[in-house]
């Protein structure tokens, strides 16, 4: 028999930050202005859902510029380039649309000018995610990379009273938190960025899924498994003692997990698109269950302007 929860509970924010939205929007133009194929370097966004309805538009994703036939139209994805994707792009005369996140450009820009400066600079990411390797390529000879705590207490650097520390868009705010915290215990004098790394989103859905998990029985987070955002929204409802799992869509939901449980806290990554939210609202109404409420937050109006090739060409 199909178990019906009582009540739903929608976090907002949720969904689509304004790095994401405009990321896919600039893909969708592309498609638009330039006609099938437009080649994306990488996922554009990490979702299955998204990159699947692009790929039927005529976006080819490949791994490597080098994959994209000389003089064609190319876009960058959301997470960032090394300097050395951009040249070999350039030599291969691609028309290149960056649909980088503003706020990664800004750690790009934070990397170079700390090099500049001399500085031994801490990179807080994930290994081989996607943004780290284009940050790190900026300065690859001054940049090491941390991942947590105790590779924070064996790092060492060439002169400790000149090391400065960024970090990747989309971690946890509260285990980034004690990592800046530990390497300010072992290297007093190190500096960081003007303002935090950690860019508005990761840190607002971060905080309503606090909320939620505090409230419900069970919290489902709709993103894909290659989503850094979307993986820790889920740790952060763990951490507070809320069963909490990753859903690419409603297929996924398990019914062990619906025992004894009353209500349900929903959520999404920030490359997950409110469609997605809103099957699996339709999922549980489906089931019976009529009570659907917002637990609001945070409100959200940031926006991006889409990237200049993309203005110019549709002005």
């Amino acid at each position: 028999m199909a178990r019906t929860p009582e009540k739903l509970l929608l976090a907002s924010p949720r969904g689509y930050c304004a790095g994401v939205d405009r990321a896919v929007q600039t893909v969708e133009h592309a498609l638009d202005l330039h006609g099938a194929p437009v080649y994306v370097r990488k996922e554009i966004v990490h979702n299955k859902f998204v990159v699947e309805q692009l790929r039927e538009r005529g976006a080819v994703f490949v791994e490597s510029e080098s994959e994209v036939p000389i003089g064609a139209t190319a876009v960058f994805s959301a997470h960032g380039v090394a300097p050395s994707v951009r040249e070999n792009a350039q030599h291969r005369r691609l028309n290149v649309i960056d649909a980088t996140c503003p706020l990664v450009t800004k750690v790009h820009r934070e990397a170079l000018r700390f090099a500049a400066q001399g500085y031994t600079i801490v990179m807080i990411g994930h290994a081989g995610h996607e943004e780290v390797e284009g940050t790190m390529g900026e300065a690859p000879d001054r940049i090491v990379l941390v991942q947590s705590e105790e590779d924070v207490d064996v790092l060492t650097v060439p002169d400790p009273e000149h090391v400065a520390y960024i970090s990747q868009t989309t971690l946890s705010v509260d285990e980034t938190r004690a990592i800046i915290e530990r390497l300010r215990e072992r290297f007093p004098a190190i500096v960081g960025p003007r303002t935090d790394d950690i860019c508005y989103a990761t840190t607002n859905r971060q905080a309503a899924v606090k909320e939620l998990a505090a409230c419900c029985d069970l919290v489902l987070v709709i993103g894909s498994a290659n989503s850094s955002n979307s993986n820790r929204l889920v740790e952060v409802a763990r951490e507070l003692g809320a069963e909490a799992h990753l859903i690419d869509n409603e297929s996924q939901v398990q019914e062990q997990w619906l025992d004894g449980v009353r209500t349900v806290g929903i959520t999404s990554g920030a490359s997950a698109p409110e469609e997605l939210v809103q099957r699996l609202v339709d999922f549980f109404r489906a089931r019976g269950t009529m009570d659907v409420s917002e637990l609001d937050v945070v409100r959200e109006d940031t926006r991006f302007m889409l990237p200049k090739p993309i203005r110019q060409a549709l002005a």
